[in-house]
């Protein structure tokens, strides 16, 4: 049938899908073990949302029901792409993915734990190994120094220490 002979309350928009962190074309998904506890947690969450979405109103539930499922099939695609890399395996005197890095910037001292795309967040100190801070500490070892270019400014980083977390 024709979309116009459909009555306009009738007619629903496609629900939006909030995007989860992009991970670049080609890019191994890497994540930590306690990263990867945190994506099946959330599946978990989400199953348990979708399971209590209330039957009362047929369109919210349909609505409710379609962007939970477009989640969950997201997030499930991270889960299956995962490659869990075990912390304590790592070179513990050199920065590789996982590491607890402190190092200073020009006259600050900064710490960032260097982790998978999706569990970033700079205001827990944690960045993606793809950002280009991560980039231009991979590899280094305490003392090193190493140069971040950030426009057509070069910045150097020292490093003071390295460390591997438990979890």
């Amino acid at each position: 049938m024709s979309r116009g002979f459909v009555k306009e309350e009738d007619q629903e928009e496609a629900p939006v899908i909030p995007p989860r962190a992009a991970l670049p074309k080609g890019v191994i998904n890497y994540v930590t073990p306690f990263g990867h506890q945190l994506l099946l947690q959330e599946k978990e969450e989400l199953e348990n949302e979708q399971k209590n979405i209330s039957k009362d109103n047929e369109t919210e539930h349909r609505r409710a029901s379609t962007i939970i499922d477009a989640k969950l099939k997201l997030l499930n695609q991270l889960i299956n792409s995962a490659r869990i890399i075990p912390l304590k395996n790592q070179p513990q005197e050199e920065v590789r993915f996982g590491a607890l890095v402190n190092f200073k910037k020009e006259n600050t001292t900064l710490k960032f734990q260097i982790v998978g795309v999706d569990e970033a967040d700079v205001k827990e100190n944690k960045i993606a190994f793809t950002a280009p801070i991560a980039k231009a500490l991979i590899g280094k070892k305490v003392g090193d120094s190493a140069e971040l270019q950030l426009g057509n400014k070069i910045q150097k980083l020292e490093i003071l220490a390295i460390s591997y977390p438990e979890n």
